[in-house]
């Protein structure tokens, strides 16, 4: 959630004036107050606009942090305009209204928190908190999987007791697994950012290819520090993130009993399914 302070406030009501014939200001736009979607990093926030005369020429702009994508949104009118971007800083951001001069109307201030997505499984929640900071392509990437409700239904497919839990790349089917096929591109490594793979440490799975990462995803059991980058050589694999709650449930899906599916190449899939029956950003 981000918390809202208007700061800078600049509020006019309908002129008198207009009873004894009216003035210029009256046509000047005025606004009354601002208010902000509750958002997060990488999901979209919609700024909400009230006031007098906004048909008048009106602009938003983001004077503080950084929220891709400014677009109005359509249907604005007189009273109430809107504005929408996805937030990809942490921290303050500002949005500020100005009039068709450049001058400022009206500013609203938000904090933007560290993003946290929540999986629910029938034995348990793991949520799991993002560093956008040190593996920005990451964690939009994952994100927008989440976001777009990718992971529901989902399963962890690869479990190893004292290795990792991955999950991200198969629904549980009839009998056998079936493979869900990424929806975005691959992303670019980002295995080289100061993050380790220690217990509880959240990174990308990827074919042998560096920069082949799309959907799956998996959570370190213990340290595993054969899966750090090393050396262009020998780039390990991206952390983007760690277990903040629920390091149980991930400790309990990694023991339970597995199977091979050689059709598959699956050696360590579950044999009761761990299915993720939600993937959620709750902040």
């Amino acid at each position: 959630m981000i918390r809202a302070t208007c700061f800078v406030l600049a509020v006019a009501a309908a002129s008198l004036l207009a009873a004894c014939g009216g003035s210029n200001d009256d046509q000047k736009p005025a606004v009354n107050s601002m208010a902000a979607t509750p958002a997060a990093y990488g999901r979209t926030a919609v700024w909400t606009v009230s006031g007098l005369n906004l048909d008048q020429g009106i602009g938003f702009v983001i004077t503080s942090g950084n929220c891709d994508n400014v677009t109005e949104v359509t249907g604005g009118t007189a009273f109430q305009r809107q504005f929408s971007c996805r937030p990809s800083s942490l921290g303050e951001l500002i949005g500020q209204v100005n009039d068709a001069g450049g001058g400022r109307l009206a500013s609203l201030r938000v904090l933007i928190p560290t993003p946290v997505v929540q999986l629910t499984l029938p034995i348990g929640v793991i949520q799991l908190e993002l560093d956008p900071e040190k593996a920005p392509i990451s964690v939009n990437n994952f994100l927008n999987y989440v976001n777009g409700n990718f992971y529901t239904n989902t399963i962890f497919h690869r479990v190893i007791a004292d290795f990792v839990i991955q999950g991200g790349g198969y629904t549980a089917g009839s009998s056998n697994p079936v493979p869900k096929a990424p929806t975005q591109p691959a992303i670019a490594l980002e295995s080289n950012n100061g993050l380790t793979n220690v217990r509880g440490s959240l990174a990308m799975a990827r074919t042998s290819a560096p920069d082949s990462a799309t959907s799956q995803f998996y959570i370190n059991v213990v340290d595993n520090p054969s899966l750090d980058y090393k050396s262009e050589a020998e780039p390990g694999y991206a952390v983007f993130g760690k277990v903040i709650t629920g390091m149980d449930v991930v400790d309990a899906i990694s023991v339970v009993p597995t199977r091979s599916v050689p059709s598959l190449g699956l050696t360590n899939l579950p044999v009761t399914n761990m299915i993720i029956t939600s993937a959620r950003q709750i902040q």
